[in-house]
């Protein structure tokens, strides 16, 4: 049964400096957008509004926000572990791809004072249409498609079974970011060039609308990844073996291939192609994730195998499984377009957020920080998770109200009584959500910082 436990090995072969450094950007990408956030309120303040040269905005705010805490926060996490797979000769490869994403992380951060404030809050990568902006977003993908390269190309040979089938999760999650990649270039050459300079909301909904709905694909391998070597550090065994999960991968993996027939049959700015993506990632990105979550699950309600579980992990992995849930059951409730979308998708962005600081806490000692306390560990999760489901649950129960989606202040046309509980409970739940992420940047940060153990 040893065989049936699944890790990514971090040993002298590997190149840990490189990981380290990835691991860094991604939560550094954390902190740059909740420093958006706070320079938002200074710019809206009488006398330090004036210091600023920017004009700040809920939208803009909203797009920096979501790139760096959705796009920059999960890819640098993945071009971490794209580095503890690839061999040590590629090891440079590793620092220049990690220097090119840093570049265009700290330009996207700071996109809003370098060029005109002009947000487009489209879906998946929303923009802000400056040449900063732009060139930190190429800039970044740039690093982390060289980063792949290695990790497919290079890839170092796996110490056992299970580390060999979680390389292959990773080889499919990045060919499929690959694929994102190329209908991205694809739905470019198709678009009227006309059509930005008319409507530039409609034209960069359209550029990202494809692309963006694979790219959900990549996110959900990396999240098995994920879960699996949190159980494994669990010591909890599955009944599922290397070849068993290399099949979940495929499963996870082969929905994409429709999506460049569905661009070959329809028009992108046709109703038609917009809900055949649609129906791509609602009925397809469950194929493995579902399977793996109740597999999982029932593992977890196993007695436990070793004499000293590791809860931190264990809290992340459990609870990372409850928001998916979540998301998914609210996925299906979605009626019209209101602010129950943001509430299905949130659930599933916190679900591999949590999976993600797992593995976090577990691979720091390993990276040669110090060991993080389970206790600080376990209260973060506890406060991340609750502060979530508050949120998501407060955004559906809004969503039944009718209260629409990106907007802000009187325009969310809360009037009763009825209609400002659920919100309340959504800010309620984003602001316990908060400190859970900042106590998580605490910690992680003031561990790496420190090396050897407590």
């Amino acid at each position: 049964m040893s065989e049936n436990l699944f890790s990514l090995s971090m040993n002298d072969d590997t190149n840990l400096s490189a990981a380290r450094g990835w691991l860094t950007l991604a939560l550094s990408s954390l902190v740059g957008a909740g420093l958006v956030v706070i320079l938002i309120i200074l710019a809206r303040m009488p006398v330090i509004h004036d210091l600023i040269p920017w004009t700040g905005s809920f939208k803009t705010a909203l797009v920096v926000h979501v790139d760096l805490t959705v796009l920059v926060w999960f890819l640098s996490f993945a071009g971490f572990l794209a580095s503890l797979t690839i061999a040590s000769r590629a090891e440079k490869n590793a620092r220049i791809a990690l220097a090119l994403s840093a570049t265009g992380a700290i330009l996207l951060t700071f996109s809003p004072f370098l060029g005109a404030d002009r947000p487009f809050i489209n879906n998946y990568v929303p923009v802000l249409a400056n040449a900063a902006f732009f060139s930190g977003l190429a800039c970044f993908a740039a690093g982390f498609f060289a980063v792949t390269l290695p990790a497919l190309s290079k890839q170092r040979a796996a110490t056992h079974p299970g580390e060999k089938s979680l390389q292959f999760g990773l080889t499919s999650s990045f060919l499929i970011a690959w694929l994102a990649l190329g209908l991205l270039v694809w739905s470019y050459v198709r678009l009227p060039g006309h059509l930005l300079q008319t409507d530039g909301a409609h034209y960069f909904e359209l550029l990202f609308w494809g692309s963006g709905h694979v790219l959900q694909f990549t996110y959900t391998q990396l999240e098995i990844v994920a879960w699996f070597w949190l159980a494994s550090a669990l010591g909890r065994r599955t009944s599922l073996t290397p070849n068993g999960l290399v099949i979940l991968f495929i499963l996870g993996a082969l929905p994409t291939v429709v999506a460049p027939i569905q661009y070959l049959m329809f028009d992108l700015d046709s109703p038609e192609f917009r809900l055949a993506m649609t129906n791509l990632m609602a009925y397809g990105n469950g194929a493995a994730a579902i399977p793996a979550a109740l597999i999982l699950l029932h593992a977890l309600s196993r007695a436990q195998n070793t004499a000293t579980p590791s809860r931190p992990e264990q809290l992340a992995l459990l609870f990372s499984l409850v928001l998916f849930a979540f998301g998914g059951i609210i996925g299906f409730l979605i009626r019209g377009v209101n602010v129950t979308i943001p509430a299905h998708y949130h659930g599933s962005i916190v679900s591999i957020t949590l999976a993600f600081m797992g593995v976090t806490y577990h691979v720091i000692p390993r990276l040669g920080g110090c060991r993080i306390a389970e206790q600080w560990a376990s209260r973060q999760l506890i406060l991340y998770s609750s502060g979530s489901l508050l949120h998501i649950l407060g955004l559906a129960w809004s969503g039944s109200h009718g209260v629409q989606r990106k907007t802000e202040g009187s325009a969310q046309g809360l009037v009763t009584l009825a209609d400002k509980i659920p919100m309340w409970i959504m800010g309620l739940g984003g602001i316990i959500a908060v400190l859970g992420g900042i106590m998580f940047l605490v910690l992680a940060f003031r561990s790496l910082r420190r090396e050897g153990s407590n």
